[in-house]
């Protein structure tokens, strides 16, 4: 992205490699966007993150996109999402210091595992809303979301089937968008992702 900064944030283990990526007018609010598993490949340049990044940008919102504990410049190791919490947090409260926007909205976005880690995130934090891609359900306890966050899934998502994301957002009377054809990296889909976020948000 053109607007885009990468910087270090200071964290609990250490910097975070941090990736910045600015609206073309004044900002509306800061659009955490979390990325999927580390230990299989995950990272803040993963074409859904930068899709969710994008779509937020042009909403309006200053989009960061951190790297978890040990991928790229990022200290520390793989904590299964306690630590990574923890950093996401810390990533916030810096974010919000750095561009002056102490009191300015805060949306969460996340795929795959960085779902994990964000609705951990949303019990300590305000959030105005959540965006959720690709849940991940078989990775750990994912904490319930309010009932106007965005659920979105593939219909022929192989990592985590659409049955017990369907299943998981029952009881908290959450809808889930179903891409038709998509599997878990939205593979010549990414526009769908951005087209669901832009409609439900405005």
């Amino acid at each position: 992205m053109s607007n885009s900064e990468r910087i270090l944030i200071d964290g609990p283990v250490g910097a975070i490699e941090t990736v910045i990526d600015r609206p073309e007018g004044a900002p509306r609010g800061i659009a955490l966007v979390a990325h999927p598993h580390p230990l299989y490949g995950g990272n803040l340049d993963n074409k859904v993150t930068q899709t969710l990044a994008k779509t937020f940008a042009e909403l309006g919102y200053i989009a960061v996109r951190p790297n978890f504990r040990g991928v790229g410049a990022t200290a520390g190791t793989h904590d299964d999402g306690r630590g990574e919490t923890e950093d996401l947090i810390a990533v916030v409260h810096a974010a919000r210091k750095r561009l002056e926007l102490a009191g300015a909205p805060l949306a969460l976005a996340g795929f795959s595992f960085g779902t994990l880690v964000l609705s951990h995130v949303a019990r300590r934090i305000d959030t105005e809303r959540i965006v959720f891609v690709g849940t991940a359900i078989t990775r750990g306890e994912i904490q319930p979301v309010p009932e106007d966050s965005i659920v979105i899934h593939g219909e022929k998502d192989e990592t985590v089937p659409l049955n017990l994301v369907l299943r998981w957002a029952e009881p908290l009377d959450l809808p889930v968008v179903v891409i038709p054809g998509a599997d878990h990296f939205f593979h010549h889909r990414l526009h769908s992702i951005r087209n669901v976020i832009l409609r439900a948000w405005r």
